[in-house]
């Protein structure tokens, strides 16, 4: 399974309308994390999970689903995340 398959399963807690994973690694060859198998990736999610929530709960949810996935498989991650009502 790939880090963003595995990124998706475990994004499904939040009961997402929609997920979007772009993998952006291959542009950071030779980047320090990139050199520690830490991949770098973009996420645009929508959920009815972030309905009312400000953008650091958000983000703080999407970390929590994530779990240890952020300590090692994910050097840095871009975060888009809605609600259905805002796109």
């Amino acid at each position: 399974m790939t880090v963003a398959e595995t990124m998706r399963d475990r994004l499904a807690t939040l009961h997402p309308e929609s997920v979007e994973i772009l993998d952006d690694s291959g542009a950071h060859v030779g980047h320090a994390g990139a050199m520690d198998g830490g991949g770098h990736y973009q996420l645009i999610i929508v959920s009815i999970a972030f309905s009312k929530q400000p953008l650091q709960a958000r983000h703080r949810m999407i970390y929590a689903a994530l779990g240890a996935l952020m300590q090692k498989e994910i050097h840095a991650l871009a975060i888009k995340a809605y609600a259905p009502d805002e796109i």
